[in-house]
């Protein structure tokens, strides 16, 4: 049986050593726009990359079916790919215990701009049966629902923003930013 050498096999005690030199090299994936139109590189789709030297580094392009001309000059490689299906990413949900600690933490920190987020998380809390409404008051800024925990935590007031649809939507969407990027 041949092992690629000329010669006899290395023997257990003579083995062959060769110095190993690996570099590692950053390169992006690949890219969402095309390179030459600026279009989206739609998933599913030929997409051509090429690999180019500038200033020092290295740099990827990716163009469409469409826009390839072939790779441009000093171009170090070049090769087709298939652009992916964009990755799904599921999430568990939150149990009710983690959404009350978020709600805490808001009411905590207290930043005006996060108010809608304690409001749509309060309600959210009261509809999972984690919080309760005990009641409510108003003062000069505005209506005040007060909450406790079913579980006997706490109390808390959140103001009644009274929102509007578009409002309670925005903030549904900031909210699932919010649990997204800090309580996952």
């Amino acid at each position: 049986m041949g092992t690629g050498f000329a010669g006899p096999a290395p023997s257990a005690d003579r083995r062959l050593s060769l110095p190993i030199h690996m570099t590692d090299y950053d390169i992006r994936p690949l890219g969402r726009k095309c390179s030459a139109t600026g279009a989206d590189l739609a998933p599913g789709t030929i997409c051509h990359s090429v690999l180019l030297e500038r200033d020092g580094k290295l740099v990827r392009l990716d163009f469409s079916e469409a826009a390839w001309t072939g790779p441009p000059d000093g171009a170090l490689g070049a090769w087709k790919c298939l652009v992916p299906q964009p990755a799904t990413v599921r999430r568990e949900p939150l149990d009710s215990t983690a959404l009350l600690r978020c709600f805490e933490q808001l009411v905590e920190e207290g930043l005006p701009e996060r108010e809608g987020l304690r409001y749509v998380l309060a309600l959210l809390l009261v509809k999972k049966r984690r919080l309760r409404i005990e009641g409510s008051r108003t003062a000069a800024d505005g209506a005040y629902l007060q909450l406790s925990g079913a579980q006997g935590e706490g109390a808390w007031e959140v103001r009644d923003l009274n929102p509007t649809d578009a409002e309670v939507d925005q903030w549904q969407q900031e909210l699932n930013a919010y649990l997204a990027s800090e309580w996952h």
